[in-house]
């Protein structure tokens, strides 16, 4: 592991976040920074079947690159998160940089954990739909309750809830798990 040396104190919290060992899991939330603990087992469970059957689908139909946790997606200058698993449009490919992706994925799946639950649930969202990111699916691993959102005319729509499996608009097929 390299370990970055300054040469001066970091003057912002984006400097500070990208001065971090890589692998730290941390986000930038509306310019605050925030470090969570690794992720429970149920949580991890339900991200790695999630992300199996949409890279599948996505490698098929030839559609993008999908990605998993920890990854960074720097939504704009206050506002870098982590999303378990992100999807990126061919058209949207040209985003991806060496340390991220730089704009807003097309999907976001977040799993919710009990230290970032409301992040998921009330300014994540908000920052998700101001980006413009297409569709938005929090999925609750205990009850595996799926709340998701279209972005329609700049506002999040919120899409019928289920039980066990996305029905995503964007990519027209449905993931169980």
């Amino acid at each position: 592991m390299s370990v970055a040396i300054m040469e001066r104190p970091p003057r912002n919290i984006m400097e500070v976040f990208n001065s971090l060992p890589e692998g730290t899991l941390a986000q930038v939330i509306e310019n605050c920074l925030f470090v969570s603990p690794a992720p429970l087992e149920i949580h991890q469970k339900i991200v790695g079947k999630l992300f199996v059957l949409l890279s599948n689908h996505i490698d098929e139909h030839e559609l993008g690159e999908a990605r998993i946790a920890p990854y960074d997606v720097y939504l704009d200058e206050e506002n870098v998160f982590q999303p378990d698993i992100v999807f990126i449009s061919n058209e949207r490919l040209h985003l991806i940089e060496k340390n991220g992706l730089h704009g807003a994925p097309d999907l976001v799946i977040e799993i919710l954990s009990p230290s970032t639950a409301r992040f998921d649930l009330q300014q994540k969202k908000m920052v998700y739909e101001r980006c413009g990111v297409q569709e938005y699916w929090i999925v609750d691993p205990q009850s595996k309750a799926v709340h998701g959102y279209r972005l329609r005319n700049n506002s999040f729509d919120p899409l019928p809830k289920a039980i066990g499996h996305l029905n995503s608009d964007l990519l027209h097929t449905t993931f169980r798990f």
